[in-house]
């Protein structure tokens, strides 16, 4: 990181320097209103803006708190640690955390060479159309929907990208434009971050995995809407190909996530798309099962009564009838 923005981020800050002064803890009264401890944009957001960076306060434990916005912790340099639904997670130079609105944190006390920067982000700044349509791998779909969110489950994500000069460069201008632009450009900090989603899918690798259940919902995710888009060709290979991992690991990710396996999601889809199809058109059933992916016709009859209980003809009579009453 260039060293003049390095050195701006290193400053002791007023609210810093009544913190070494009194050695007390963080002033909740500058952060919320509210009595539970909920961290307000609206303390930490310009008037009309939707994006912000901060300095992470340092030399005192964050008590546990949530957000009413979506939070990006980097960490310049130094490490960082957090408790996240009672998880330990340190974080390291060059770390990237996600962090959405349901999500309960604390932070522990970082030294003066700790430097970790927070991105206050409200949840309309990922309803723009270059995030809708950029988000274009499954890594990126994911996290873009995470962040929008705003009711679900607290969930995050976490990235080590040391090393990797595109997204360490984002970062870097990123935080300069937001903390030295007399004028912020919010397309300008929108692009950027675009690009930064972007990179983060390519490197999809960077994603940690040392806390429960985040990986697991990117590939359970990231499968079904493949199978959605793709169930007459989709192969486990393939889906295993744009995450950039094994297709045991997916395979197992998906059990694990699921109860099932990647063929017994595919066949689970195909069949619903047949129903739909046997409903709704006339199309025979040979031309139905070549639709749904199955060139072999005797096997999708016999696969369809297996599961159904009836032949796909039985089946149309039954929903017409229905349909007719």
């Amino acid at each position: 990181m260039n060293p003049n923005l390095m050195e701006q981020l290193q400053q002791i800050t007023p609210e810093e320097q009544k913190l070494l002064a009194r050695n007390s803890g963080v002033e909740k009264e500058l952060y919320t209103s509210s009595r539970e401890f909920v961290i307000d944009s609206g303390k930490m957001l310009k008037q009309g803006k939707l994006i912000a960076v901060r300095p992470h306060t340092r030399f005192a434990d964050f008590p546990a708190h949530r957000h009413n916005y979506v939070e990006v912790m980097y960490v310049c340099r130094g490490s960082i640690t957090h408790v996240i639904d009672g998880v330990t997670v340190t974080m390291n130079e060059g770390d990237l955390l996600f962090l959405n609105q349901q999500i309960r944190h604390e932070v522990k006390a970082a030294s003066l060479y700790d430097i970790g920067i927070n991105l206050i982000i409200l949840p309309e700044f990922f309803e723009q159309p270059a995030f809708l349509t950029g988000a274009d791998t499954p890594l990126t779909g994911f996290l873009v929907e995470l962040l929008r969110r705003k009711k679900g489950r607290g969930q995050f994500l976490l990235f080590s990208a040391k090393g990797i000069l595109q997204i360490e460069n984002l970062m870097e201008n990123l935080i300069d434009s937001l903390l030295n632009d007399p004028e912020p450009q919010d397309d300008i900090n929108r692009a950027l971050m675009v690009l930064l989603f972007l990179y983060l899918g390519k490197y999809a690798k960077t994603l940690r995995r040392d806390s429960p259940n985040r990986f697991e919902d990117v590939v359970v995710l990231a499968a079904r809407r493949y199978i959605e888009e793709h169930y007459k060709t989709a192969t486990l290979g393939e889906l295993a190909q744009s995450l950039r991992e094994q297709p045991s690991s997916v395979s197992r990710l998906l059990k694990q996530g699921t109860g099932k396996t990647f063929k017994e999601l595919l066949q689970e889809h195909r069949l619903q798309a047949a129903c739909s199809l046997l409903q709704k058109t006339s199309l025979s059933v040979n031309e139905i099962a070549a639709a749904v992916g199955y060139e072999n016709n005797s096997f999708f009859h016999r696969l369809f009564r297996d599961v159904m209980g009836i032949t796909p003809g039985e089946y149309r009579k039954e929903r017409r009838e229905q349909d007719e009453e």
